[in-house]
């Protein structure tokens, strides 16, 4: 029997493409799929992918705005890169893909 990998999640194709845009979508308003696409397990797992980076975004910014001037030099960086996750997490969802993003903890917040 083949071991399933957690982190390489393989989706029902008719749903992805269904649901592709919502899931998109769900990396700038992560409660779209909650109210449009409720019983889209795709949209879902990109709804809480998308809260997952919310929530590490407005951690991240609340780190680095305490850290008097390295923080303030890193904030802009930290910019860049919520910004890189974001459309590498829209690509991800446009492609079908249920891959969670780098570096990123496997938390299952919504279900």
């Amino acid at each position: 029997m083949q071991e399933q990998n957690p982190y390489n999640r393989q989706s029902d194709p008719q749903d992805a493409e269904q649901n592709k845009t919502i899931a998109a979508v769900a990396y700038i308003l992560f409660f779209l799929p909650l109210l449009a696409a409720r019983d889209s397990r795709f949209a879902m797992y990109h709804a809480n992918q998308g809260l997952l980076l919310l929530l590490a975004i407005i951690a991240g910014n609340i780190v680095l705005g305490f850290i008097p001037i390295i923080g303030w030099i890193l904030l802009p960086i930290f910019g860049l890169a919520s910004f890189v996750y974001l459309i590498f997490g829209i690509m991800n969802a446009v492609n079908g893909k249920m891959q969670p993003l780098p570096f990123m903890p496997n938390i299952e917040i919504l279900k």
